[in-house]
């Protein structure tokens, strides 16, 4: 498998810690030299290894907005 090269552009924050100290971040992401995209993974300390995530472009990103602003999360029995 090719190396993936990857360059985090801006840091906008941890949404979790595990216990092994892999952190779910929200960034803003050039991967492979390509436009960059707001991307959600999990990273290990050293930003060495990644987990699976997903990357929204523009577009996902505000209607990914639109439908969390418009959940009531009261109502909902998450934890």
């Amino acid at each position: 498998m090719a190396d993936i090269k990857f360059d985090i552009k801006e840091e906008f924050g941890i949404l979790s810690e595990g216990s092994r100290g892999w952190k779910k971040e929200i960034n803003l992401v050039s991967w492979n030299d390509r436009k960059p995209k707001i991307d959600i993974r999990d990273w290990d300390e050293n930003r060495g290894k990644m987990g699976k995530g997903i990357t929204l472009n523009k577009t996902e990103l505000l209607k990914l907005k639109e439908i969390l602003n418009s959940m009531d999360l009261e109502a909902m029995e998450i934890e």
